[in-house]
């Protein structure tokens, strides 16, 4: 196999989702009197990098209120959106446009992630939150339980879900082409590790340095250190590589395979840096048998490296920079964002998929635009990225604990591990809660 492109997120936009497990949604949280030709009124919260791509992607629609912590990222924004209200605190920006609001767009750093959401789901509106959609997995449950009692249209940011090969990988797998698949390896070869400290000094004027911190401890400003794009090295603000990729690769046999939560978590790399994550890391999820999962259901061996752990063959088949490998009874297939192969090469020669089962969508966002105003159903929403979440944040619990514990889905709970507490749930910083 040739090598991959290196993957950008931008490669994603005006894709779409379609057809999968979805949360069933009622009419009362619904923008009454609205059909699919009238606009929602939505409010974004992080308005730079992906913030800036959501915005494009949402644009048809009427972008009431804009809130950023950097004011010349906001002002760029407020140049394409000359009507809307501008905010540097997204918890006032809720409190004062409330009665305009429909919804809401999230697209910060992760540690920002559930603060704002659920702020914004408590108050009945519908979010679209980037990936992963929070930054420890109590966050995580939280949202996914909010968004089903308040019946809320929700999608996480992993539009590649959206993409036609994804579709054609899921019902291959689904078709029992390689039969029952007892082992799935996916591999990034990204790097989002091992950040460095600079010098302290005071934040730039236009850069609002404590509402950017959150709910995070409090610290200085250090120039290129954590803002604008370095945060996702820092545990306090980001998941390193994990969370940044994994939540794109691991969807594809999390649909294929009908996954939902581990029973057990290890971890393994370079030893524990308390403040910045990996340069490479290797995880290992034990998943259950699923009663009436697609393609059979015996249980799954799963594992995920990135970085410098990425392996350079698997199942005997030299691999590109990242990817998904699924190994079934009767086979194998690689898979990533823009195509697959089936193994043995000989034995699937002149292989025909099955007929198409999951139609195209009619867009990523779009998809979500209808489920505000119609109720109709999300495949990305909260309930489904909510697991697949967890099961990602759950890998870099098991790396900072240093040890394998088997999972407690139901309670929240890493069994005989309490070291692990301190890391499936954080404190805020004093005027922060969730």
């Amino acid at each position: 196999m040739s090598d991959s492109k290196r993957f950008t997120r931008r490669r994603f936009l005006g894709t779409s989702l379609a057809t999968g497990a979805a949360l069933t949604l009622a009419a009362p949280a619904f923008v009454r009197g609205r059909g699919l030709n009238e606009k929602l009124n939505i409010a974004t919260i992080g308005t730079g990098g992906m913030g800036g791509e959501d915005l494009s992607s949402l644009a048809g629609e009427n972008i009431v209120a804009l809130c950023d912590v950097d004011e010349n990222t906001l002002n760029r924004a407020a140049g394409r959106f000359p009507k809307a209200k501008k905010y540097f605190d997204f918890r006032k920006m809720l409190e004062n446009e409330e009665k305009q609001i429909d919804a809401v767009q999230v697209s910060t750093p992760d540690h920002i992630h559930a603060p704002a959401s659920v702020m914004a789901m408590k108050m009945g509106k519908h979010c679209f939150c980037q990936k992963p959609l929070a930054h420890d997995v109590t966050e995580a449950r939280t949202m996914a339980k909010l968004a089903a009692e308040k019946k809320l249209a929700t999608q996480m940011g992993t539009q590649i879900h959206a993409g036609d090969n994804y579709r054609r990988v899921v019902e291959i797998v689904q078709s029992g082409a390689i039969g029952p698949v007892r082992e799935v390896v996916v591999w990034c070869g990204k790097d989002w590790g091992g950040g460095r400290h600079g010098k302290a000094e005071a934040p730039p004027k236009h850069l609002h340095w404590d509402l950017w911190l959150g709910p995070a401890a409090e610290r200085p400003y250090e120039p290129g250190v954590y803002h604008p794009q370095e945060w996702r090295r820092w545990w306090d603000f980001g998941t390193g590589t994990l969370g940044d990729m994994a939540c794109h690769l691991m969807d594809l046999p999390f649909w294929a395979l009908g996954l939902k939560h581990p029973l057990s978590v290890e971890a393994e790399g370079q030893p524990v840096d308390p403040d910045t994550t990996p340069t490479g890391m290797k995880v290992t999820l034990e998943f259950p048998a699923r009663g009436g999962a697609p393609s059979g259901s015996p249980p799954v061996k799963f594992t995920w490296s990135d970085g410098n752990r990425t392996p350079k063959q698997v199942a005997g088949h030299d691999v590109p920079f990242m990817g998904v490998m699924f190994i079934g009874e009767k086979g194998q297939m690689f898979a990533d964002y823009g195509g697959y192969r089936l193994y043995p090469d000989e034995q699937f020669k002149g292989f025909r998929p099955p007929p198409q089962t999951i139609p195209a969508s009619i867009g990523h966002y779009a998809e979500w635009i209808r489920a505000c105003k119609e109720g109709t159903p999300t495949t990305c929403n909260f309930g489904y990225s909510g697991a697949l979440s967890e099961a990602v944040l759950l890998g870099n619990v098991a790396y900072r604990v240093g040890k394998k514990f088997q999972w407690d889905a139901e309670n929240l709970k890493a069994v005989n591990c309490p070291q692990a507490d301190q890391y499936l749930r954080r404190e805020y910083r004093q005027g922060w809660t969730l």
